[in-house]
């Protein structure tokens, strides 16, 4: 009927039989809660106006008007209005409804009514997936199963039930012939064009809900909330506009404040690890002085080891360490044994005489001069790349 019933009733044949038919029931127990006029305006409301010809007693044309309404949970209602001449009787060529009645009524959704011998039903049985298209599927059941032409009358069908087995739709063909449906069209003069479908009556008289008017020829009721829509749409996109543009912003600043913490804590990182390097190298530093003193003898030590191992007889003069070399200077009476003297010790190795011995007229002994390796052990080196690795990852 109107904009939202015709949305509301598309979401209803996509969804499943049970839970379309229970969003209906809820849609109309809702719209039940308010007024008539409200939910006319609102376009919740399924009241129309159905206009049915006639003959009068003396035998003129007349128009019976009746209003169908949905009040609460029961079925369509109908009450008579009243009866008019139809066409020029009225002598008002726009649209003489405006005029006879009352306003609550007069903007309802209007329906010719057909009666019920100037149509022709069908029941047929078609595949679930028909419900999309209904009226498109069943134009092509015309010719087989009514004596017309989808192009010499005028057609619809509604679902008259869905078998739960298959799911396959229990659907009525109505077809009634435009031959029957012009004149009366033209019968009812400037009215015809604020029709908004053609229905077909049953046996009781009432409409059994299906719309023969072509899609092009119905008049569309107009949203009376459609600049209101636009307008709330338009703002409800500057709000989501705004939001987003707030959402980034506070993003931006989030990831600024979390650059400059990340610098703030890179800085401290480098800093701690320079300070870390330096005490693992003053460490490390410590630790190889440390192995490379005891690794070779003290100079008490060779004193003390040389004292045991020279005889009385020699007399040094000089006794240098340098580096590895001892190196001993001095006069003795047994210079040529001392080489034998010093080898085996602990505390060096390789002694030697360097050059010849040189006798000492004043003490009557030989001058010599005496090396020797000292025995070092080399210290050990730590890899020191551990150590940068654990400071580069801090």
């Amino acid at each position: 009927m109107n904009a939202l019933r015709d949305r509301i009733g598309r979401i209803n044949a996509r969804v499943r039989p049970g839970a379309g038919g229970f969003f209906a029931w809820w849609s109309r127990a809702l719209a039940a809660w308010l007024p008539v006029r409200w939910r006319a305006a609102l376009g919740l409301g399924r009241d129309r106006l159905l206009l049915a010809q006639d003959m009068s007693n003396d035998g003129s044309d007349a128009l019976t008007l009746r209003l169908q309404t949905v009040d609460g949970m029961q079925g369509p209602v109908l009450r008579d209005i009243g009866r008019l001449p139809a066409g020029e009787d009225l002598g008002i060529d726009a649209d003489p409804l405006a005029v006879v009645l009352a306003p609550s009524i007069v903007d309802l959704p209007r329906w010719l009514v057909m009666p019920a011998a100037a149509g022709l039903r069908r029941r047929m049985t078609l595949p679930a997936a028909a419900a999309e298209r209904l009226r498109d599927v069943v134009s092509f059941e015309i010719d087989r199963q009514t004596p017309f032409t989808a192009q010499t009358a005028a057609f619809d069908a509604r679902i008259l039930d869905r078998r739960a087995a298959d799911g396959q739709l229990e659907v009525e063909l109505v077809v009634v012939p435009l031959t029957a449906i012009q004149p009366r069209l033209d019968a009812l003069g400037g009215i015809a064009a604020t029709l908004s479908g053609v229905d077909l009556a049953d046996g009781s008289g009432a409409p059994i809900g299906v719309n023969l008017l072509p899609p092009a020829q119905r008049r569309h009721r107009a949203d009376p909330f459609a600049t209101w829509h636009w307008v709330f749409g338009a703002v409800a996109l500057v709000a989501l506009g705004a939001g987003l543009w707030q959402v980034l912003d506070n993003r931006r600043a989030a990831a600024d404040a979390f650059e400059a913490d990340v610098d703030a804590r890179t800085a401290q990182a480098r800093t701690a690890s320079a300070r870390r390097q330096r005490l693992v190298d003053a460490v490390e530093g410590q630790a190889f002085l440390d192995q490379s003193r005891a690794g070779r003898p003290s100079a008490i030590e060779v004193l003390d080891e040389l004292t045991r191992r020279l005889p009385d007889t020699t007399y040094l003069e000089k006794v240098a360490i340098e580096n590895d070399r001892l190196t001993l200077i001095g006069l003795s009476s047994e210079a040529s044994s001392l080489v034998g003297r010093l080898e085996g010790s602990r505390l060096w190795r390789a002694p030697a005489l360097t050059g010849a011995l040189q006798p000492d007229p004043r003490s009557g002994r030989d001058r010599f001069t005496l090396t020797a390796e000292l025995a070092v052990n080399a210290p050990q080196v730590q890899n020191r790349q551990e150590p940068t690795r654990a400071a580069a990852a801090e």
